[in-house]
């Protein structure tokens, strides 16, 4: 369906262009609805088979096809395997692109961070390009500091294992496990290519519009607008109005009716985690052993991993699921009272929207500076004891034992003064989440501003 080019007096025209991946597309897609609500004309882009992903927009906004070659695999359309396949997308889809800002003469477009060739194709058409960060502020500028600093080529002795981010509101000390192996991210991989191009083209973008709200951190909103000298609006948190059109006999949902409120804890690792069977089977028994009842979100699809009688075991008392589960659902429901998590962003923004506390399980990208947002700044997690950064499964070595499941899921969920207090500051956060996309919000006014320039700009000739 593709869309015809609005006249260029119509307000403001913004084009949306996601990364083919779930957890990318959708909170673009949420974000995209804010501006349209406030009165922006817009427009996503997508490939034919990643169209059921933008479906759910309003009526208000357009969706515009882009065709992909006959002689590419149909796997292309869309991400199910972490970033390997998407990053192709600049080799495929930059003349589209390109056709695509010539016949609709967009204002400005939005693309994610991870499609950094965007910035070339705009700027050639003087079309301003604004950065979608699925990140928040914090791990942005963390990041900025260990690209600056480069920590792991100027350690002392390569015994050290101690990495310190100096020039932060914080200190910032990380173990050396919790970063990639510098020799192995120096070899020019897909994924490193890709993140170099990000680095040089995004301080060329306009500006970055972020998932995140100004009261979850406010002294790295603060530093990255005024340290590191970026525009910035965060405009999040994306979605607390959508939760998905789930039918009220979801498996999930109705097993979660029969519990206590604040009982179960929910288990997902995300849609590109992956464990071995071994691991997966201390998971099993460490939720096993710590007594609660829970949903566990699993992405396996094999049985061999699956403790000899365990089924049996938690009949009643525990749900296991393979595929898609509507998270935010099982998150904002009363009878859950925590989450255990890997860290992704987006994961761990719908948990503090919802008001959890959180046990930490970071795996790789982001997640470890997530992890220290959540423990050690907000103090509304546990964390479980990951400590080895590892993109696929076999970089990860070391195995968390079901002792240390078992134990962070006994003090996340636990009746003790600290997890009152995490749980206490989880709720406040939550009430604040709701607070900042409401009229008069900080985000809500965030979206206004960003519109209200551009359309100065507009008028004024970017």
């Amino acid at each position: 369906m593709a869309a015809m080019a609005p006249p260029k007096d119509f307000n403001i025209h913004m084009l949306f262009f996601p990364l083919m991946s779930k957890s990318h597309t959708l909170p673009m897609v949420e974000m995209a609805k804010l501006f349209a609500a406030r009165g922006a004309d817009v427009t996503i882009l997508s490939t034919p088979l990643n169209a059921s992903l933008v479906s759910g927009a309003d009526s208000s906004i357009r969706i515009h096809l882009i065709p992909f070659p006959s002689n590419f695999s149909s796997s292309l359309h869309t991400v199910s395997d972490l970033f390997m396949p998407s990053l192709s997308t600049e080799t495929i889809l930059r003349d589209h692109f390109d056709q695509v800002l010539k016949e609709l003469r967009p204002d400005c477009v939005v693309s994610d961070l991870f499609m950094p060739w965007t910035y070339a194709v705009a700027a050639a058409r003087g079309v301003p390009r604004l950065v979608f960060d699925g990140y928040g502020f914090f791990p942005r500028c963390l990041e900025d500091a260990f690209l600056k600093q480069n920590p792991l080529q100027n350690l002392s002795s390569p015994e050290t294992d101690s990495i310190v981010l100096n020039g932060l509101p914080h200190r910032m000390q990380f173990l050396r496990s919790q970063f990639p192996d510098p020799d192995e991210w120096a070899k020019p991989t897909p994924l490193s290519q890709i993140w170099n191009q990000a680095a040089e083209v995004d301080p060329k973008s306009y500006g970055v519009v972020v998932n995140s709200f100004y009261e979850l951190e406010p002294d790295y909103v603060n530093h990255y607008r005024n340290v590191i000298g970026g525009k910035a609006w965060a405009v999040g948190p994306v979605g607390l109005g959508n939760h998905g059109s789930v039918k009220n006999d979801n498996e999930c949902l109705k097993w979660l009716e029969g519990k206590s409120p604040g009982s179960v804890v929910y288990i997902c690792f995300g849609t590109w985690s992956d464990f071995s069977s071994t691991q997966l089977r201390e998971i099993a028994l460490g939720i096993l052993a710590s007594g609660h009842p829970f949903i566990w979100a699993v992405r396996n699809t094999s049985n061999d991993w699956i403790p000899e009688g365990f089924e049996e075991k938690i009949e009643g008392r525990g749900l296991l699921i393979r595929g898609w589960v509507p998270q935010l659902l099982i998150l904002n429901h009363s009878s859950v009272g925590g989450f255990v998590t890997h860290c992704g962003w987006n994961s761990c923004l719908e948990a503090i929207s919802a008001g959890l506390a959180m046990a930490t399980w970071p795996l790789f990208g982001e997640q470890f500076y997530n992890e220290k947002m959540v423990v050690d700044l907000l103090g509304i997690g546990v964390e479980v004891g990951a400590k080895e950064y590892g993109l696929m499964t076999e970089d990860r070595k070391e195995v968390v034992t079901a002792a240390m499941v078992e134990a962070a899921v006994r003090k996340l969920m636990g009746k003790s003064e600290e997890a009152d207090e995490r749980r206490r500051k989880a709720k406040e956060l939550g009430l604040k989440a709701g607070r900042a996309v409401a009229k008069g919000g900080s985000s809500y006014n965030d979206v206004g501003n960003l519109i209200q320039e551009l359309m100065e700009k507009k008028e004024n000739g970017f």
